[in-house]
C-alpha cells in the first residue's frame, strides 16, 4: 500500500473511531450511498469539462467513498479495503489471460468478447444463469438500457446494421403516436419506453454511447435557452407564456449561431 494511500485509509478509521467525527461515525453503507452517487457524478463532470484539476480533486472525493464504504464494511466484519483491492486485481489478472496468460488478443473487440465470456463463465458457476444478470439494477434508466442490448449481442441477439434499428426506431415511433391518438396514459408510457431502448439499441450499433450524446443534447439545449433568457433581460422581460413568440426567436437566433441544430 502506497503511503499516501495508507494515510488515507487510516484518517478515515480514525474518524470513525471513538474519539473520532460524530458525523462520520453516524454513516451506514445506506447513509453513504447518496454521497457515492453524487461524488461520481461530479467526476463524470469533471472529465466532460476536460478539467485536470477539478479531476484530480473529484478522483479523491470518489476514493473517499469508496475507502469511506469499505471501513464501514470491515467494522461489520464483512471485509476490508485490502480485500477490495486484492479482489479487482485477481480479477483483472483472470479476466486478462492474452495479457497474463498464454492467450492472445490481436483487437479491442476480441479482448473484451474473451473478457464477456470469462465473466459469464464466473456468472454461471455462482447459479446466476441470465446473460443480463450482470446489469446493475440501480443504474440509470438509459444507461441500463444500453447495457442490456450490449449483454444480449454479446450472445449474437442483435441487429445486423444500424439501419434495421431505425426502422425498429420508427416503428416504435408510430406506435407511439397510435397511443397518444387513443390517449391511455399507460399505453403512452409503454410504447415511450420501447421507443428509447430502441433508441439506445441504435446509439450502440452506430459505436455512439446514448449517454454522452444525451449529455450534449442537454447541454447545447442549456446554452441556447440561456441565450434566450439573456436577450429578454435586455429587453426587460422574462421567459413566460406571454414572451413565447419572442423566446422562439431569440432560439432560433441562438440555433443558428451554433454548430447542429434541434
Amino acid at each position: 500500500m502506497s503511503e499516501p494511500f495508507a494515510r488515507l485509509v487510516s484518517v478515515m478509521k480514525k474518524l470513525r473511531g471513538p474519539e473520532g467525527c460524530p458525523w462520520d461515525r453516524e454513516q451506514t453503507l445506506a447513509t453513504l450511498r447518496s454521497y457515492l452517487l453524487e461524488e461520481t457524478y461530479e467526476t463524470l463532470e469533471a472529465i466532460d469539462n476536460e478539467d485536470p484539476v477539478s479531476l484530480k480533486e473529484e478522483l479523491g472525493d470518489l476514493l473517499l467513498e469508496i475507502v469511506f464504504l469499505s471501513q464501514v464494511c470491515e467494522e461489520q466484519g464483512l471485509f476490508d479495503i485490502d480485500d477490495v483491492a486484492a479482489g479487482i486485481h485477481d480479477k483483472l489478472v483472470r479476466r486478462h489471460p492474452h495479457v497474463f496468460g498464454d492467450e492472445k488478443a490481436s483487437s479491442a473487440r476480441e479482448a473484451i468478447g474473451r473478457w464477456e465470456r470469462i465473466k459469464n463463465d464466473e456468472r454461471l458457476a455462482t447459479g446466476r444463469t441470465s446473460v443480463l444478470s450482470g446489469v446493475p439494477p440501480a443504474l440509470p434508466a438509459l444507461l441500463k438500457a444500453y447495457r442490456i442490448s450490449e449483454k444480449a449481442s454479446m450472445v449474437g441477439f442483435d441487429w445486423n446494421a444500424p439501419s434495421e434499428v431505425v426502422a425498429k426506431v420508427e416503428e416504435e415511433l408510430a406506435e407511439l403516436k397510435e397511443a397518444m391518438e387513443g390517449g391511455r396514459a399507460d399505453r403512452i408510457e409503454e410504447e415511450l419506453g420501447d421507443l428509447l431502448f430502441a433508441t439506445a439499441s441504435l446509439a450502440r450499433l452506430s459505436g455512439m454511447d446514448p449517454e454522452m450524446a444525451l449529455q450534449g443534447a442537454n447541454r447545447k439545449f442549456t446554452e441556447r435557452f440561456r441565450q434566450v433568457e439573456e436577450g429578454l433581460a435586455k429587453s426587460g422581460l422574462r421567459p413566460s407564456t406571454e414572451t413565447r413568440d419572442e423566446m422562439e426567436r431569440l432560439w432560433n437566433r441562438a440555433k443558428g449561431q451554433s454548430t447542429g441544430s434541434t
